[in-house]
């Protein structure tokens, strides 16, 4: 399947509305695949690294490298399978797999922070540590590697932003708090070759380990929520609602709700016009007031309902 064709549209009234834009997708999928070919040079490097010093902090890091590789490569198929427009088994499209693909990740960072803070523990708890060997070789491939790492997530970051994608927005924190054992293992090696130190790694470790714990849980509780059909963010709610009270010829409102899925807002609500205009003038109104949700959410899809006031079905009011 190419690129067009797993790029949907969806009827709003008086004209189409992209919901998957080809532009986010090309975004999305050039950060995916750089996370990927980033991933797999990282360990290549690593492991070379850890030939040549047999440090424990490298080895830590190159694990941590092989579980990114597994999650990037995950991420690019859950933003592939998320861009499919709807079809008869889904009739809102397929962005929850990115919620998916983001919930995972978070149960991996979990795993993560486990391995990272177990060995982290274990080394300071050792009596005899092992002497590590060739610092010099394996400073020169970390900081090469906090390089790569961290042009990597200036621009999934910039991509995050732009699309809204909650698959390259985990992946760049992934990424981020991969910098932290980096800068440990650079830390580790220095203080061994220069002083005989051999624990400072350890304790930058445990830190990093903590700040993973913290990024999965803001991961993983987001995930958790938008595949719970939470409601959209306060100040996404806030700016369709001061769209709805303020549309000419909108007399109140009713019935608001919005849930999340992947990188896209559901927004329903319920509209009292005045019953005795023309069809024409109330679809006017309605699909005027959905351009205009749109233009504030772009990320949106929005279905309005069109109620007479008075109707004692649907009482005039505004909550």
């Amino acid at each position: 399947m190419d690129l067009h064709s797993i790029v949907g549209t969806r009827l709003y009234g008086t004209g189409a509305v992209v919901l998957n834009d080809k532009r986010n997708l090309k975004l999305n999928l050039s950060a995916g695949g750089a996370s990927v070919l980033v991933a797999t040079l990282l360990v290549a490097l690593k492991l070379w690294a850890l030939g040549e010093t047999g440090a424990l902090s490298i080895a830590a890091s190159l694990t941590d490298s092989a579980l990114d590789l597994i999650v990037s490569l995950t991420g690019v198929l859950a933003i592939v399978y998320a861009a499919r427009p709807a079809d008869d088994d889904h009739d809102f499209g397929h962005s929850s797999a990115e919620d998916l693909a983001a919930l995972a990740q978070a149960l991996l960072l979990i795993v993560s922070v486990v391995v990272i803070g177990w060995s982290a523990i274990e080394r300071l708890l050792s009596e005899a540590p092992p002497a590590l060997n060739a610092e010099g070789r394996g400073i020169v491939a970390m900081i090469a590697s906090v390089i790569i790492t961290g042009a990597l997530v200036l621009w999934q970051r910039r991509v995050a932003r732009r699309t809204g994608s909650k698959v390259v927005a985990a992946d760049s924190l992934h990424y981020l708090s991969d910098l932290l054992p980096n800068f440990g293992a650079i830390a580790a090696l220095f203080a061994s070759q220069a002083f005989g130190l051999t624990s400072i790694d350890s304790i930058i470790a445990l830190a990093a380990a903590l700040f993973l714990l913290f990024g999965a849980w803001r991961i993983g509780s987001g995930a958790f929520n938008a595949l719970m059909d939470r409601h959209a963010d306060p100040e996404s709610i806030a700016k369709v609602e001061t769209a709805v009270k303020n549309w000419p010829g909108v007399l109140g409102y009713h019935d608001l709700k919005t849930r999340t899925a992947g990188n896209l807002i559901f927004v329903q609500v319920h509209i009292e016009l005045e019953g005795s205009q023309s069809l024409h003038e109330a679809h006017a109104i309605s699909a005027g007031l959905k351009r205009e949700i749109l233009r504030i959410i772009p990320n949106a899809d929005v279905i309005i309902h069109k109620d007479p006031t008075g109707d004692p079905l649907s009482p005039n009011r505004t909550t």
